[in-house]
């Protein structure tokens, strides 16, 4: 019980987190902070770290680490852009052979972690140099541009605002729905459900939030592709998380690996799939990040693994292994493109972002080994 406690304050220590930074750099830029435009802006700055967490998060939970995510998202997102430009690849072989590749390479690495037993830290900071090396070879040092005009929609496309609106309305019934059947589930194991009246507040807020953040949204554009995209893999992530037998084992690998063995679990095999999955998600990002700038550049995604890492930690990640959330680090990665976004409009200096995004790094991870302490 005192572990959901633990969970459910976390939750809401980052929820009032939002609300105070959003608070701030709106009185801070004279209400321009949260103008359609500039929303429309941070969510798409938080859609690219979000689907590297969701990635990095199962790497962390099974107590591992992945560095080379940033250079392998410039990896795959400069190859796209070379079949792209260069080569004149139709897009749908582009994005199918990206994937493809991404998964490779992911599953790669899990092979030297979990057949080679060769630690993750040092596996991925040579994955790190390599894929950097890699992308400067294969671009000759050159940014590949520019990118086919329907390959520039997967990260600069918007949804009409009527379809957003609909999606909107279909995920609120589905989560209604889903928490249900969760409902009655519960009691008919005869366990404890929370009351109607939280229940009825908690779909009420739900609602107001989705439909007037797509509200927002279409004021300017619509939605953007790569929003919908997260908040679909961030869907499916919690759903493997949460309802599968492979998300447990995830866990159970995390929080115990000789326990975990012992009980039947085929270790090898799930760090595998988890770093083939983490690929997976670097290639998306890489799509999207490629797809955004219009170009395919030998620069691309440095240091995306430190938010990444960053947006799991803050989210309530524990670097230790066992513990963490997809809805989490969604959220971690939300409010690190708020401060991003913020201190960019109020022109702060480089460095001063760079100390600020360290420190609140460093702060969440000493109220996580403090709350462990007291438990």
């Amino acid at each position: 019980m005192s572990k959901l406690k633990s969970i459910n304050l976390q939750v809401y220590i980052m929820l009032i987190a939002i609300v105070v930074i959003m608070a701030f750099f709106f009185v801070a830029t004279d209400g321009a902070y949260l103008s359609a435009r500039n929303i429309s802006n941070l969510l798409r700055q938080t859609s690219i770290t979000g689907i590297l967490a969701i990635g990095m998060i199962f790497v962390i939970i099974s107590a591992e680490i992945d560095l080379s995510v940033g250079s392998l998202m410039g990896l795959l997102g400069g190859f796209a852009a070379i079949a792209d430009v260069w080569w004149g690849w139709p897009l749908p072989l582009t994005i199918i052979t990206t994937l493809a590749i991404g998964i490779v390479l992911g599953a790669c690495t899990g092979w030297w972690v979990a057949y080679r037993k060769v630690p993750s830290f040092i596996v991925t900071l040579a994955g790190m140099l390599i894929f950097r090396g890699m992308l400067v070879g294969a671009t000759n040092g050159t940014t590949v541009s520019p990118i086919s005009k329907e390959m520039t929609t997967i990260g600069q496309g918007y949804l009409p605002d009527t379809t957003g609106m609909i999606l909107g309305c279909v995920a609120v019934i589905c989560f209604i729905l889903w928490g249900s059947y969760q409902r009655k589930a519960r009691q008919n194991l005869n366990l404890a459900v929370t009351g109607v009246g939280k229940e009825t507040m908690k779909y009420g807020l739900f609602a107001i939030c989705i439909l007037g953040a797509i509200y927002l949204l279409n004021d300017y554009r619509g939605i953007p592709f790569p929003v919908l995209l997260l908040a679909i893999l961030a869907v499916i992530g919690m759903f493997i998380a949460r309802k599968t037998a492979f998300g447990r084992h995830i866990y159970a690998i995390g929080g115990n690996i000789e326990a975990a063995r012992l009980s039947g679990i085929n270790v090898e095999k799930i760090k595998l799939m988890i770093f083939s999955i983490n690929g997976l998600m670097v290639a998306i990002a890489g799509l999207i990040l490629s797809a955004r700038l219009g170009a395919g550049a030998p620069s691309a995604g440095q240091n995306a693994e430190l938010d990444a890492i960053a947006a799991c930690v803050i989210g309530g990640a524990s670097l230790a292994g066992g513990v963490g959330s997809v809805f989490g680090v969604v959220i971690g990665a939300l409010i690190i493109a708020l401060l991003d976004n913020g201190m960019s409009m109020l022109d702060v200096p480089t460095f001063w972002q760079y100390i600020v995004k360290g420190s609140i790094l460093l702060l969440a991870v000493w109220m996580d080994t403090s709350t462990k302490k007291k438990l």
